[in-house]
């Protein structure tokens, strides 16, 4: 009973939850976790945790998934083979951390847990993924020696010496490397001999198309081989891609045709840069390698693409060029039609629901629109006597002369036209909206929040208008057939047939004048009364009485304003009796209303107006929202875990890449770890064993 209540309390009032970490590693503890068959605990294995840090559907052509495993021995403290969930859950706040990659790697030499890293653990670690025919380094070169202390005064590491150690390693390779081939000692190496260097030193970061073109880098002098100078240059342009990729994009959104030359380049760079970062050399480097395919020196942002995009591939990668081409437009031509159908789909879903809550919206309000309409009707010049002095003394007349159901005359062609004009008003609203807000926080300037329900209200009257002249004088004519004898009861039908085409759209003009500063009033005040007076967002949840609040005070100031437009209009759809004055056109119908009523017959039924308008758009709006809880569309959540997430680096133009977070937060990690070596995380082949934990310091559990 107490769920009951609970469930029933959160529809009316809505929830709010304050999002908590734990829930969400929790949600994907649970779908990776296998479950142990003694104790019912949930655990994971080396293979569950790889799967739930990276799924199989990023790239992996730079550093090979099975490579992630060795961040299990972060998650894996206590050495037994499985973690639980507040061991997953450590991970998980270690990858939330500002600085996650360089304390990933500081865990994982951090073998005994105690805050620092030793020299010889250290060295363990490393000589157990070292690759066998990996290009030696000397630990005991001044360079190391400044970080760790000589070779009889060793020292622990601190995170941030640690740290700033693996930051300034990858140079240090670089220059010993470069050392061991430059056999001569003249300060130039082999072409081939530079590929080998960058290959085992920084392909975990480099694109195919760099790493492939590794050897021409001599073709930027007159000599065959490469000098220490150009290595230096180009270690200091990848080290700066993302301060390249700054430059180049505001390089090439100032040019006309979008494209650059060196001298560009080197101009924007002194620009936006307090100081001079890129020499001569590095520039010549940078434009060398974008260049390779585009030899006039003009080069664009898909120019520069090839080397600033870790995650370019040449296309033999996929099979042919030819291959490559044809999937692209393939590809293209698929996501263009699956777009529209999927906007197409949106639309109808949209249309389907708001059709859906107009209809209840309508019916729960009637009798109030039906008292509304025979009070706008009155005439205070009418031969004879006023039939109702107020709203009130309508509904009870028409309840003692009609019955109750006399209350709902007209109901019928009312919910089934309803249904296309708030589905009509709901759904232009929406697209409107969404087109001019903001993707990252939903945000939108007023002025276009008013300009997307004035355009919904004026959509609608295409619907609006034969349906309320039919509803009117049906609803009227309960009211003739008690004081005129012998006239008869019409059929909705009937009115149709015998008022035209034309004739449906009658008043349509008042009827426009009427919808569209309806909408344009509501809608923004709707919105803004949930999300500045109730608090919704993304982590309050407002409930139905809340959604009714909120649209019944949106429509109040809404529907008495637009009440004069409303009162025309209903003069103009009704037909005239015997002895009233017939109107031509809204000017005359206006002019006519104030000579003879004064200017307060123009909002004659205002109060019942609000009584009806407010409600009901308070029931149609709530109703819509509940729907689309209950009904979201199909594939809406889930449609995009499911595909591919294509390029993971961000591409030129610093734009975000769209892979988890966990995701990238430990590939970068992993890019850190292969500084050391680009073997780390791979398995042995000659023992045919995984990396080993160090000896002593715990053995895996016979569960993993």
């Amino acid at each position: 009973m107490a769920t009951v209540k609970e469930a029933v309390k959160e529809t009316l009032i809505g929830t709010t939850r304050e999002p908590q970490l734990s829930q969400q590693t929790k949600a994907t503890f649970d779908k990776y976790a296998r479950r142990d068959e003694e104790t019912g605990e949930l655990y994971m294995t080396e293979e569950e945790f790889v799967n739930a840090i990276a799924p199989e559907t990023e790239d992996y052509h730079k550093i090979k998934r099975e490579q992630y495993a060795i961040l299990f021995q972060v998650a894996d403290r206590k050495n037994l083979g499985k973690i639980n969930i507040h061991d997953w859950g450590t991970f998980e706040n270690l990858l939330a951390k500002p600085d996650a990659e360089y304390e990933i790697a500081f865990r994982l030499f951090d073998v005994r847990g105690t805050g620092i890293v030793k020299y010889d653990d250290f060295q363990k670690l490393y000589s157990l993924n070292k690759g066998d025919e990996s290009i030696p380094f000397d630990w005991n070169c001044e360079w190391a020696n400044l970080y760790i202390g000589s070779k009889k005064r060793r020292h622990d590491m601190t995170y941030p010496q640690f740290s700033q150690m693996l930051r300034g390693l990858q140079g240090e390779r670089i220059r010993q490397a470069f050392q061991l081939f430059d056999r001569d000692g003249d300060g130039y190496i082999e072409p081939e001999d530079f590929q080998r260097i960058i290959l085992e030193t920084a392909k975990h970061k480099l694109s195919d198309h760099l790493l492939e073109n590794l050897p021409t880098l001599c073709n930027i002098s007159t000599g065959s081989k490469i000098s220490y100078a150009n290595v230096r240059a180009f270690q200091n342009v990848i080290r700066e891609m993302d301060l390249v990729d700054l430059v180049i994009r505001n390089a090439t959104s100032k040019s006309e045709d979008r494209k650059i030359t060196r001298t560009d380049f080197l101009n924007e760079a002194a620009r936006i840069t307090r100081f001079s970062l890129f020499t001569p050399m590095e520039a010549d480097i940078l434009f060398h390698f974008a260049g390779l395919d585009e030899p006039s020196g003009r080069l664009a942002l898909g120019d520069f693409s090839k080397v600033l995009d870790a995650s370019w591939q040449n296309a033999h990668i996929f099979g042919s060029e030819a291959a490559s081409a044809a999937s692209n437009v393939a590809g293209k031509a698929l996501t263009s039609t699956a777009s529209i159908l999927h906007t197409l789909l949106e639309s109808a879903h949209h249309f389907a629901l708001g059709g859906i809550a107009g209809a209840f919206g309508a019916f729960m309000v009637y009798p109030i629109d039906l008292v509304k309409t025979r009070m706008q009707n009155q005439r205070s010049q009418r031969v004879g006597e006023m039939l109702y002095k107020n709203s009130i003394d309508c509904a009870r007349k028409v309840v003692r002369n009609e019955g109750f159901t006399g209350l709902y005359s007209g109901v019928l062609p009312q919910l089934i036209g309803v249904a296309p004009e708030k589905a009509i008003k709901l759904t232009v609203n929406d697209l409107i909206r969404g087109h001019f807000s903001e993707t990252s926080t939903g945000k939108i300037w007023w002025p276009y929040e008013v300009l997307a329900g004035g355009s919904a209200g004026a959509c609608q009257v295409m619907f609006t208008n034969p349906l309320e002249i039919v509803k009117i004088r049906l609803q009227v004519q309960g009211e003739i057939a008690k004081n005129v004898e012998g006239v008869p009861r019409r059929s909705a039908m009937w009115i149709v047939k015998n008022l035209g085409l034309v004739g449906l759209y009658k008043g349509a003009t008042a009827c426009l004048l009427r919808d569209a500063p309806f909408s344009a009033i509501y809608f923004p005040t709707y919105n803004h009364l949930k999300r500045d007076y109730f608090g919704e967002g993304p982590n309050k949840k407002l409930g139905v009485l809340q959604l009714l609040t909120a649209g019944a005070v949106a429509g109040m100031p809404a529907a008495y304003l637009t009440t004069p437009f409303d009162v025309i209009k209903t003069r103009l759809q009704v037909e005239a009796r015997k002895g009233e004055t017939k109107y031509t056109n809204l000017r005359h119908c206006a002019k006519t209303i104030f000579q003879q009523e004064g200017f307060k017959a123009f909002f004659k039924g205002g109060p019942a107006r609000i009584l009806r308008s407010s409600p009901q758009f308070g029931f149609t709006l709530a109703a819509y929202e509940v729907l689309q809880n209950l009904l979201p569309m199909p594939g809406s959540e889930d449609a995009s875990a499911t595909l591919p997430t294509g390029h993971i680096e961000p591409g030129v133009g610093l734009q975000e890449a769209k892979a988890p977070l966990p995701y990238l937060r430990s590939r970068n990690a992993l890019k850190i770890i292969l500084d050391l070596d680009e073997n780390f995380g791979r398995p042995k082949l000659p023992t045919g064993k995984s990396w080993l934990p160090l000896p002593g310091l715990g053995e895996r559990g016979a569960s993993a």
